[in-house]
């Protein structure tokens, strides 16, 4: 199956819900440097998607997984310390936790099949120490 549009990829998909439960769930959170770090890294992993797969070429769009997963951590993170801040419940850590991992998989899934093609759409740029 070809991905026609960066809003048909699963972990996209997965990645806008679980930043929008995010917002909500912190709208009221006065410790703003600790929403807006779990807020960005959350948006990170749907914007990391999606630049990836603009870019156009397979070596790239694995790469910006690759960081799009790294934010997933990231997030994971951060729901530890909201749960050891007693700034959500156990029950909404759970339900984050598992769309995190959810998302994990997914991207792991992605790269691991990127990671198989060998016909990359774009060549290393040509360098020269003679330029």
């Amino acid at each position: 199956m070809k991905i026609e549009r960066f809003e048909e990829i699963v972990a996209w998909q997965k990645a806008r819900v679980l930043t929008l439960n995010l917002y909500t769930l912190f709208k009221e959170n006065r410790d703003y440097s600790f929403r807006d770090q779990i807020q960005r890294a959350s948006v990170s992993i749907m914007n990391n998607i999606s630049e990836g797969y603009g870019r156009g070429s397979d070596l790239d769009f694995k790469r910006f997984l690759y960081i799009a997963n790294g934010s997933c951590c990231e997030v994971k993170s951060m729901l530890y310390l909201a749960k050891d801040l007693q700034y959500i419940t156990k029950s909404d850590f759970d339900d984050l936790f598992a769309k995190t991992d959810e998302i994990g998989r997914i991207l792991n899934g992605l790269i691991k099949s990127l990671s198989k093609t060998s016909d990359y759409k774009i060549k290393e740029p040509f360098l020269s120490v003679d330029s």
